[in-house]
């Protein structure tokens, strides 16, 4: 009886139990823990069409910020003035674009000199601990200890109104929070091996605190520095609402809100606070998404 012709397989099937996984590298973890989370993704697309609506002001913009038209003041929004006029019948849209590049550059310049500044003392802090330890922490108990309005009106009032003083303060007052928790992260480091091993080899303090445990803490300086943005800006669309901060005829959403205070404004030209008010809110929101999805992507927990 013949055999039947089982035939060979064919040559293109691959086996591919055979072949290793996918490494799985820190990059593709956190990425994957990242765009799970849909509000942190949402919030980073809007805020990059802020930053570069921003950063593009004066080719998008149809006009001038500082220009007037005093027989179109208080005009709806319409397909000449997209978010209406304002009282001097300047463009709104163009004001909110320019006003985005104040309080974002005021935001993020002011963050990383606070963020400089409370790594610094943390690191220090933490490293060292016992009288320094001791000393700089009760420096910053007694910034804490003070009401931020009230330190922040204060010190605008002595240095005066202006963009440079406002990063300069904001810089000088927002970096307590971040010295505590670099602090926090020096004490749990400090006793590792690999910096014992250092020690033991005689390698220099300052080469070991910034050079083998501060690479260590850029996930939590990260993630700092993004909140603090957002509550950078919140504080300088205040301080330019109490006519303190950023002064016309510069523009800013702060002192946009300002302008339109009056009563009768408000309930005349409903679009007139509703712009800038609603910017500051957008930007600010995604700025806490954001922080929230790096927090948990840089998660040492999560990323294993």
């Amino acid at each position: 009886m013949a055999q039947p012709n089982m035939g060979t397989p064919p040559v293109d099937i691959k086996l591919k139990e055979g072949l290793p996984p996918k490494p799985e590298t820190m990059l593709r973890l956190f990425c994957e823990k990242f765009f799970k989370n849909k509000l942190a993704v949402a919030g980073s697309v809007i805020l990059l069409v802020i930053i570069f609506s921003a950063i593009f002001a004066p080719v998008i913009a149809p006009y001038a910020p500082e220009h007037q038209d005093l027989l179109k003041r208080l005009q709806p929004p319409s397909a000449e003035h997209f978010m209406g006029t304002d009282k001097f019948g300047r463009d709104i849209f163009s004001r909110v674009l320019y006003g985005a590049r104040v309080s974002l550059l005021v935001g993020f310049v002011s963050v990383v000199g606070a963020i400089t500044i409370g790594t610094v003392v943390g690191a220090v802090a933490g490293y060292f601990k016992g009288f320094v330890d001791s000393l700089l922490m009760r420096f910053v108990d007694v910034v804490l200890s003070i009401p931020d309005i009230f330190l922040l009106i204060t010190l605008v009032t002595i240095f005066k109104p202006g963009i440079d003083k406002l990063i300069l303060i904001f810089a000088l007052t927002g970096w307590t929070t971040t010295a505590r928790l670099i602090r926090s992260e020096f004490l749990s480091l400090r006793t590792r091996e690999f910096v014992l091993a250092a020690r033991t080899i005689g390698t220099k303090n300052h080469v070991i605190i910034f050079s083998h445990i501060l690479p260590n803490c850029i996930g939590p300086i990260i993630v700092s520095a993004t909140l603090k943005v957002g509550s950078v800006i919140l504080a300088e669309s205040t301080l330019s609402y109490l006519g303190f901060g950023i002064q016309p005829p510069t523009a800013s959403w702060g002192n946009m809100l300002q302008d339109a205070q009056n009563f009768s404004i408000m309930v005349q030209a409903w679009w007139y606070p509703l712009f800038p008010g609603l910017l500051i809110l957008l930007t600010v929101l995604c700025f806490n998404f954001l922080g929230d999805g790096l927090r948990d992507a840089l998660d040492p927990k999560k990323l294993k």
